[in-house]
């Protein structure tokens, strides 16, 4: 495995598993117990994602030391404010199991996220987590939000993959001493991800799928990764991306499939803003 480490000096494994749309709690689970059996170390949750249970499940059964983990959860909209972020973050605590949380996220920049922050800065603090960070926050929320909090977010964690790349955004990251992490390296399967022929002909060279190559794309441009998948084959294959380097040339032909918007939602867009402000009522 190999690591990045943060602004304050945690270090975070570039790779990690996400349990995005696993909500069955025993499936969620078993997913996180192969995850860590084959060999990772980072697991992404989320208070929307209602598996924190499941993931501090495998945490307590896993038999890997709690120090050898790096458990990532994000505060939802509901949680928004000081005092309902404070409230919340003592419950993922609970649910997970743990002492402390390696990151913490905000995971949408709506509602009192001022007041969110301030309540994981205090946490922070105590000891109860090791990071803090964002996720979702375009540029212009995040130099807003660097230029005014105490503690410069950690990380943030944004959609990206070989078809929006973030290549603006990721200037602004590194500006700020911000951490760039990717949600949907594959995009989810959209415009069909896995069937690509340049990043399929890209593979064959090093004997290697496209979501290998995409992965690796990712993490050669500075780029931490969690990609998801129910199938331990496939998380195997997920996780064996560090035997092998694109070259320069390789490198920039995928730069090209670079689309430059979401192939999901924008913050910009008013109605998905106001779906996504609804969700946190």
């Amino acid at each position: 495995m190999e690591y990045i480490t943060l602004n304050n000096g945690v270090k975070m494994p570039v790779l990690g598993y996400g349990v995005y749309q696993v909500p069955d709690l025993e499936e969620c689970e078993r997913c996180v117990l192969d995850a860590i059996s084959i060999g990772y170390r980072s697991i992404d949750t989320a208070q929307a994602y209602n598996n924190e249970e499941a993931v501090g499940n495998a945490i307590v059964k896993c038999g890997v030391p709690r120090e050898e983990l790096f458990i990532t959860t994000k505060v939802w909209i509901s949680n928004g404010g000081y005092e309902k972020a404070k409230a919340s973050i003592e419950e993922s605590l609970k649910k997970l199991k743990t002492d402390y949380i390696d990151l913490l996220l905000i995971h949408q920049p709506f509602n009192d996220y001022y007041g969110t922050y301030k309540a994981m800065e205090e946490a922070y603090k105590a000891g109860k987590i090791r990071a803090i960070g964002v996720s979702n926050f375009y540029p212009d929320r995040l130099i807003d939000l660097c230029q005014f909090v105490e503690i410069t977010p950690a990380i943030n964690q944004v959609e990206t993959h070989v078809f929006q790349q973030q290549k603006a955004a990721h200037k602004i990251m590194e500006k700020y001493n911000v951490q760039h992490e990717s949600w949907g390296p594959f995009a989810e399967g959209r415009k069909d991800f896995f069937s690509n022929p340049l990043l399929n002909e890209i593979g064959k060279k090093y004997g290697k799928s496209a979501a290998q190559v995409a992965l690796r794309f990712l993490i050669q441009n500075n780029v931490v990764v969690i990609p998801k998948s129910v199938h331990k084959d496939r998380m195997e294959q997920n996780f064996n991306v560090f035997d092998f380097k694109l070259n320069d040339e390789d490198m920039k032909a995928i730069s090209a499939l670079d689309e430059e918007e979401s192939a999901f939602f924008s913050h910009y867009d008013p109605e998905t803003v106001e779906f996504l402000t609804s969700l946190g009522k």
